[in-house]
């Protein structure tokens, strides 16, 4: 199997849509997926693109990808990569796909400087944790996600003045 990672263009929506759907099918969240190819098109490959994507292609056909961002840290004084979603086709798991994938993003950070590589995983997910830890991630173990979204969203939003 030749395995190449690459940055995704604007003609790998429906690919990359297909993944976030995948991703949300094995952690029993699709009826959250409302993203649609042209959201996608939009916020991916727009003018002010949210957010970086590599696929993971093995003998040329897409068999992975991740989903990432920058942050910052106001501590270190520098950018952060953060991995939004990491997901590898089931039936191509144990083969290097998802630490190809890790370890692009490590590169990318590392090329651009950046003081970090964040994630977070559900705390249900046994195989993604033993993955990670297999590289050399550890746990944020006093931090907790903190979420708004929808009305509670635009409930803050309305106190702005």
């Amino acid at each position: 199997m030749s395995l190449v990672i690459r940055i995704a263009h604007a003609g790998d929506v429906a690919t990359i849509l297909g993944f976030i759907r995948g991703l949300a099918a094995y952690e029993k969240l699709s009826h959250e997926v409302v993203a649609d190819e042209a959201q996608l098109a939009k916020t991916l490959f727009g003018p002010r693109p949210a957010a970086e994507v590599l696929l993971a292609e093995a003998s040329g056909a897409p068999v992975g990808f991740a989903l990432f961002f920058t942050s910052y840290s106001t501590f270190l004084g520098k950018p952060g990569l953060y991995l939004e979603d990491l997901f590898v086709d089931p039936a191509q798991r144990s083969r290097g796909t998802g630490a190809a994938l890790m370890a692009a993003l490590a590169k990318l950070a590392v090329d651009r400087d950046y003081g970090r590589f964040e994630w977070s995983v559900l705390d249900w997910n046994e195989p993604a944790l033993k993955f990670y830890r297999s590289l050399g991630a550890a746990p944020m173990t006093e931090w907790t996600v903190q979420r708004l979204t929808g009305d509670p969203l635009r409930a803050l939003a309305a106190r702005a003045t």
